[in-house]
């Protein structure tokens, strides 16, 4: 219960010292929504006073970061600039579909990791061993944003398998055939996701398996006869678990910030997607929402992998 009280602090500090950097480096940043000509170039200046006023912004800057944050505890980040509708509402529109995609490429990548590394590690110096090697070396190489444009021109607009854009079909589907078809749009981001992921993750499994593998207990177990599948299900993989899980934890950042990316190359409504339009437009509600959102889902998961790593490490409830 104290490690839970412990996190729930640090969670509330952290998003404390974020949302302060973030709201004076967003207003710090040149240009404005209001500026002269971005609305309308026929725009007044006493218009533009006067919208200032409707949204708070002709206030200091400390008692605009104040009520703010008192709006935020109570679950209100304002109106966006752009649409004149509710900041939550525009993110709880896109929320589910980021985080979908994320969840599902970083399960992706941990199973895939974990395969491909105890593997190559388990053939070292084989062929397929080298093979992993390459791939992985590949998965570093390729940016996100290149592999998905390749994709698109052989799978979408060569072979026409996949569509190249949108979460659905111009033709709305019902029941069954709608999950499908949302599966069918999101194959090729959700690949990209992944494939840029597990480079790191397969070559940080396979180092930590070799060493492992060369421990004394490896090799008390294979001279009592146990067969190489039940070593890697009780000797490898509980081994493993806390170093993979702390990385998985790490990767959490990267792994929403990239959503900015696939989701504006692949035209996906998320919350990636609208944080780039509104970047572009400086609608600083919805920025500064998103920013909150994203910080408080990366704190989470981190705390959720120390938490994690508490359950899989015996010594760690002795203390």
């Amino acid at each position: 219960m104290r490690l839970l009280l412990r996190k729930l602090l640090y969670i509330g500090g952290m998003l404390g010292l974020i949302s302060l950097i973030s709201f004076l480096a967003i207003h710090a940043a040149p240009n404005s929504f209001f500026a002269a000509g971005e609305l309308n170039p026929n725009i007044t200046e006493e218009s533009i006073e006067h919208l200032k006023a409707v949204y708070g912004l002709d206030r200091p800057l400390w008692e605009q970061y104040i009520r703010w944050v008192w709006a935020m505890l109570h679950f209100d980040f304002g109106l966006s600039f752009a649409s004149g509708k509710s900041v939550a509402s525009e993110i709880a529109s896109r929320l589910p579909i980021t985080l979908t995609m994320n969840l599902v490429s970083m399960t992706g990548v941990f199973f895939l990791s974990l395969r491909l590394g105890i593997k190559a590690a388990s053939m070292q110096g084989r062929w397929r061993d080298r093979a992993v090697k390459q791939l992985s070396l590949l998965s570093f190489a390729m940016p996100s944003f290149y592999l998905a444009l390749l994709l698109i021109l052989l799978f979408g607009l060569h072979l026409g398998w996949f569509p190249i854009g949108g979460l659905q079909s111009m033709e709305p589907k019902t029941g069954v055939m709608k999950w499908i078809d949302y599966a069918w749009h999101l194959a090729i981001p959700i690949f990209v996701m992944i494939f840029g992921g597990i480079g790191g993750l397969t070559m940080y499994v396979r180092s930590l398996t070799l060493e492992i593998l060369k421990s004394d207990y490896i090799f008390f177990a294979r001279a009592r006869g146990i067969d190489e599948k039940t070593i890697r299900k009780r000797f490898i993989m509980p081994n493993l678990m806390p170093s993979i899980v702390t990385i998985l934890g790490l990767s959490l950042p990267g792994l929403i910030g990239g959503s900015v990316i696939i989701e504006s190359i692949f035209s996906i409504n998320g919350m990636g997607l609208l944080f780039y339009q509104s970047a572009l437009s400086r609608d600083y509600p919805v920025i500064m929402g998103i920013l909150i959102i994203t910080a408080f889902l990366t704190l989470l998961g981190n705390v959720l992998a120390d938490l994690a790593l508490w359950k899989l490490n015996p010594y760690a409830k002795r203390k």
